[in-house]
């Protein structure tokens, strides 16, 4: 099949909207197609912001990744709906701090998944895994994940921008919960999350829109102080749960909370 000109992967439906296309789009991106522009023009109708919010999250992950492969000395990564590829990977990031990491990338859409195989198929210490984070199987049991990190050493978890698509009724923090607790001593757990207290509007609209296509019930419509539950009995480290732009920025100036309305923070496991 072919849209907009270009193959489509087998078992991808072009006319169906995507997430990590969508968040493509949003950053300026050409793995798109024609659904994912329209569902996305539709939010960014009502809220234009998101096109910088979608930047400012991407900003903050590698920023996250350079804390944890830097001063944190991680070097194993386990990057829960990578999305798809762009600059400044979490694999390009944490190399850069410390060549020998190792990076697995997971995420349940076949155009990321070919994507990220052929951006990654000369690269031995990062591999991509098809999985969803609300599978029957938790992430950290998946034979892939087992065979390419050491569960006797640490590794960091990664959830940027995903836990806002999960809805109350698939019980995020019970999902969350159980991937932490699979973390072995010394991991950290880095989380990114839009919050509902300044655009209450944009993100019901948004709801609507992505429940179209994600085919799942409930809101996911959390507050700061809901999303600091998915670090209960972890050590954030500084400066806590803050909104992105303001998580150690590499710039004395960015965007504030009316217009990046998305917290951030990384904390360390029991």
């Amino acid at each position: 099949m072919v849209e907009d000109g270009r193959e489509v992967p087998i078992g991808v439906d072009a006319r169906i909207p995507s997430i990590a296309r969508m968040y493509d789009y949003y950053l300026g991106g050409k793995d798109n197609f024609a659904a994912d522009r329209a569902a996305a023009d539709t939010l960014l109708a009502a809220a234009p912001e998101i096109a910088t919010i979608a930047r400012e999250n991407r900003a903050f992950l590698g920023r996250a990744v350079r804390y944890l492969a830097g001063e944190a000395g991680i070097r194993q990564f386990l990057d829960i709906g990578t999305g798809l590829p762009t600059r400044n990977n979490v694999h390009h990031v944490a190399q850069e701090q410390a060549p020998d990491s190792r990076v697995v990338y997971v995420d349940n859409d076949a155009v990321v998944l070919a994507h990220a195989r052929a951006l990654l198929a000369k690269d031995p210490r990062t591999v991509v895994v098809h999985a969803d984070l609300l599978g029957a199987q938790p992430v950290t049991d998946l034979p892939e994940v087992r065979a390419h990190l050491d569960f006797d050493r640490p590794i960091a978890l990664l959830l940027v921008a995903i836990l806002h698509f999960v809805s109350d009724d698939d019980r995020p923090f019970e999902v969350v919960a159980r991937l932490r607790d699979a973390l072995p001593p010394g991991s950290h757990i880095a989380v990114s999350h839009v919050v509902y207290e300044h655009n209450p509007a944009a993100i019901e609209q948004a709801e609507e829109v992505y429940r179209g296509f994600l085919h799942r019930s409930g809101h996911a419509r959390r507050t700061r102080e809901d999303v600091l539950g998915f670090f209960d009995g972890c050590e954030l480290v500084d400066p806590g749960l803050t909104y992105v732009t303001q998580w150690r920025p590499d710039r004395p100036t960015r965007p504030g909370p009316e217009r990046v309305w998305i917290v951030g923070g990384v904390a360390r496991t029991p």
